[in-house]
This record gives C-alpha cells, sequence and structure tokens, in this order.
C-alpha cells in the first residue's frame, strides 16, 4: 500500500492512542496527515494535552475514555514494563478492535494475557525515523486478527514509513536487534566519523557537517540506487585509494565483520530475555 493509496481512502477511523511518548507522538502525526476521525489518547503526562485537538481527546486515565467511544484499533505505546499495570483496563475493548503494539519484547502471547483470550493483537516493531516518515516496521499478527483489521493496521504504520509482514513472531527479536536499535548504530557511525574528523585537524563545526552530510547522504542514495549496498561500496573505491586504505582496516575480519555480528546478536539475546 502506498502513501498515495492510503490517502485515497478517506480518514483513518477513530482510534485508541494509549502513550503520546516520542513514538506514539510520532505515529499520531502521520495519521494527521491523512485525515484521522475524532480519536482518543491516553496518557497521564501533561505534556500529552499538547497534542489535543479538533481530531484528538487527550485524557490522563482510562477512565476518562468517554463511554460512547468504540475505536477501530487500540495503539498500545506505553513503555513495556508498564503493561502489566496498564493493559488489563482495556480488555474490555477486545470483543470489537484490534489492538496494535509497539512495545518491545512484549510477546502476543503475554499481552493476550493481560487483554483476555478473545484479542485480536498485532505486534509491530518500528523505528525513530518514523518521526520524519521514514521509519520501517516488521509487524506479525495473532490467528484473531481479520483481514480488514491486517489491512488497518497497516494503514496506520504506513503513515510512518515502510511496512512488513511476518508470520513467524520470533521473528521480531533479529528484526529489533537490526532495524529497531539499527538507528543507534548509524547515529554512532556519524559520531565516530565526527570525532576522528577533528583528530585530523578538520575544526569541530566542518567535521560536524561532513560526519552528519556523508551519512544522511549516503542513505539517500542507497534508498535511491537499485544496486545492493555491496555494489555502491565497491563503485566508490577506487584500487590502492584513500577509500580503500580506510577499508582495508574497516573490513578486517576482526574489525567491523565482526563487531557488528556480535552486536547483532547481542541485541537479539537481550530482545528475547525480555519477553521473558
Amino acid at each position: 500500500m502506498t502513501h498515495d493509496t492510503a490517502s485515497s481512502m478517506g480518514a483513518i477511523p477513530p482510534i485508541l492512542l494509549v502513550g503520546c511518548g516520542r513514538m506514539g507522538s510520532a505515529m499520531l502525526s502521520g495519521w494527521r496527515e491523512q485525515g484521522l476521525a475524532p480519536s482518543v489518547a491516553v496518557d497521564p503526562s501533561p505534556s500529552a494535552a499538547s497534542f489535543a485537538g479538533p481530531d484528538m481527546t487527550v485524557v490522563a486515565d482510562v477512565s476518562a475514555i468517554p463511554a460512547t467511544f468504540v475505536p477501530a484499533a487500540v495503539v498500545l505505546a506505553v513503555k513495556p514494563q508498564n503493561a502489566a499495570a496498564t493493559l488489563p483496563d482495556y480488555a474490555r475493548f477486545a470483543p470489537n478492535t484490534v489492538f496494535l503494539s509497539i512495545m518491545a519484547g512484549r510477546t502476543m502471547g503475554g499481552i493476550g494475557a493481560l487483554l483476555g483470550s478473545s484479542a485480536a493483537i498485532v505486534r509491530a516493531m518500528p523505528n525513530t525515523p518514523a518521526a520524519v516518515r521514514q521509519g520501517v516496521t516488521v509487524a506479525c499478527p495473532s490467528p484473531l486478527v481479520s483481514t480488514p483489521q491486517k489491512a488497518l493496521c497497516d494503514r496506520l504504520l504506513q503513515a510512518i514509513g515502510k511496512v512488513a509482514w511476518v508470520e513467524d513472531e520470533a521473528l521480531l527479536d533479529p528484526v529489533t536487534a537490526v532495524s529497531g536499535s539499527g538507528p543507534a548504530y548509524v547515529f554512532l557511525l556519524a559520531e565516530l566519523m565526527e570525532q576522528a574528523a577533528i583528530e585530523q585537524g578538520i575544526p569541530p563545526d566542518l567535521a560536524r557537517l561532513l560526519a552528519r552530510q556523508t551519512v544522511s547522504g549516503s542513505g539517500a542514495l542507497l534508498a535511491a540506487s537499485p544496486d545492493d549496498a555491496a555494489a555502491l561500496r565497491v563503485a566508490v573505491t577506487s584500487p590502492g585509494g584513500t577509500t580503500a586504505a580506510a577499508l582495508s582496516v574497516l573490513m578486517d575480519q576482526d574489525a567491523w565483520p565482526a563487531a557488528m555480528s556480535q552486536a547483532i546478536a547481542a541485541a537479539t539475546r537481550r530482545s528475547r530475555e525480555l519477553a521473558g
């Protein structure tokens, strides 16, 4: 589904957004760009009131949700550690809606235990570029999710970037390690490039510009190119040149190849541990 197709479908139906943190607010912003039917958000933070508008009523507690409000989807954007205390209050919506969870590490089985056996659940892992509509989300539906409910969740996630679906929930652990945590790896690259540039005598302001623009520009080129990353790397690497000299260090088997593999494995293990 493309953004143009989604936009032509009319307003997004009523949504109950539980949590207006960084990801919840990013999703809300994306929905508003497509048109959002009158919806409700629950968040006790005083700053959450800033998200109120004609299309969104913000309340501090689940008890303040209007009794007549029937959401098409309940989006669970609370911290995973708050799930046990928060989710049971929303079980009353289970027979009539789909629950879209973006809580890292919380399995559909664990969520279902808190919401009841009749809950239709989609578990999703977005990432922070969602804030600029450049995110990527991998989602997995439970057996109770209907085709229209899956299509609605797809539309909600398309509003913040690209979406891929899997049937095997276990894949969400390595997905979390690669794309969920991945922006931090890219930011670390920019951070280290900036530091190394300063070490070579480049003024700090220029070092920051060079590092940030090189990382963001390379990402844009990668997104626009039909070639894979390895081909783009080869294209910019002249034999015996400066790039080759740098890559001989970075691509040593004990350098980036080993470090990245170990990092992804460590994050995958941690995701599984958080799932309990």
